[in-house]
């Protein structure tokens, strides 16, 4: 099994260290960042297989960084945390593209549970497209197969 990345963005170092070790011990790849800008230096499309992110930090929200990833690589998966919970954040997070959002205190085995079920779901969501586009490929080639062999059916009679 190939070694998955996450990047992990906090403010608090305390939230950063616990984590980091959690995840490097679950052989999770992972790079840390302290804010939203610090974050997108890392950031790359492609680069990390989930983003989990703080909510409210100074300069930049998590939600603007949701917003700011999402617009580079609209496949990010986003994991949300926060210790200020509200109903207008979690339905705000979601509906700009995060796949989860977590309350702190949080259990890390059921963080643990979020990541390895939004990581499960982003690669269904990729073999549902390679899926798609081979059946998409066959229903296109099905045509010009049998065009081809009514023509070489005619050449052959002759």
């Amino acid at each position: 099994m190939d070694q998955k990345s996450i990047l992990i963005v906090d403010d608090d170092q305390g939230i950063l260290g616990v984590l980091s070790g959690f995840f490097s011990q679950l052989d999770y790849q992972v790079t840390t960042a302290v804010n939203g800008e610090d974050a997108l230096s890392k950031y790359a499309p492609g680069r990390f297989d989930l983003v989990v992110s703080d909510l409210v930090m100074p300069d930049m929200d998590g939600l603007t960084l949701l917003k700011r990833l999402t617009a580079m690589d609209e496949r990010t998966v986003f994991l949300m945390i926060t210790g200020y919970p509200t109903l207008e954040t979690a339905v705000d997070a979601i509906k700009n593209g995060a796949y989860d959002y977590v309350v702190k205190p949080f259990n890390l085995e059921d963080l643990k549970f979020k990541v390895e079920r939004a990581l499960l779901n982003k690669r269904l969501k990729e073999s549902l497209k390679k899926t798609s586009g081979i059946l998409w490929a066959l229903l296109i080639s099905i045509p010009i197969w049998l065009i081809l062999g009514i023509v070489l059916g005619m050449v052959w009679k002759r």
